[in-house]
């Protein structure tokens, strides 16, 4: 949070001058009085008040500010855009640039995890819990319909040869679309078995 000074001839006026001059309300700042002031006697003598004002980040702020260190520390470049939806309590996070791969990762682990760091910061500074969703290059989404195919495929497979068959080790996220993919099938059925971060699914026949 970056400190401003301001001044003025009370702590009012100078406040006021802080608020016009950073479009903002009273509400979205924070102020810190370094010297109250003082009328003077008959006019002489007198001293401004000053104080030191910084505007309250938001929720998004928050997390762009965290990624933006982050990107800083690995030399990328990065475009970070957030769309904060109020009603699900969720922050999308989109990130643009020429590296994204190195944020994708194996997997999206290296994604997972800057959204699982993301949603550390923001929630130690707020009151209410709030998600943050972090993509790039629309990988969730082509990611989930891999996964989907995958299921179709291994069920297929299961049917065909009457024999379970385990998936590779998944984070929670994606074992749920496997799960969800297979849930209407009329012949198969799917579990999780291991620990994590071994943790997978396995797609049996119904019995």
């Amino acid at each position: 949070m970056e400190f401003v000074e301001f001044s003025g001839k009370t702590v009012d006026d100078a406040l006021t001058n802080a608020l016009v001059a950073l479009g903002t309300t009273s509400d979205q700042i924070e102020y810190e009085v370094i010297e109250k002031g003082s009328a003077g006697i008959l006019g002489f003598g007198s001293k401004d008040a000053v104080i030191k004002v910084a505007k309250k980040m938001s929720q998004e702020d928050i997390v762009v500010k965290f990624l933006s260190d982050v990107f800083e520390k690995m030399d990328l470049e990065v475009e970070i855009t957030t769309k904060f939806d109020e009603i699900e309590g969720v922050i999308d996070v989109d990130l643009k640039g020429p590296e994204m791969g190195v944020l994708i990762g194996k997997r999206g682990q290296t994604l997972d995890s800057l959204q699982y760091l993301a949603n550390l910061a923001l929630n130690r500074k707020t009151d209410s819990y709030l998600r943050v969703k972090i993509d790039t290059e629309d990988y969730r989404r082509r990611r989930k319909e891999t996964l989907e195919n995958l299921a179709k495929n291994v069920a297929y497979k299961v049917k065909r040869t009457k024999r379970p068959v385990s998936l590779e080790a998944m984070n929670p996220y994606e074992r749920r679309i496997i799960h969800s993919a297979l849930q209407g099938d009329k012949y198969v059925v799917t579990h999780s078995e291991g620990e994590e971060p071994y943790r997978h699914v396995v797609v049996t026949l119904k019995k």
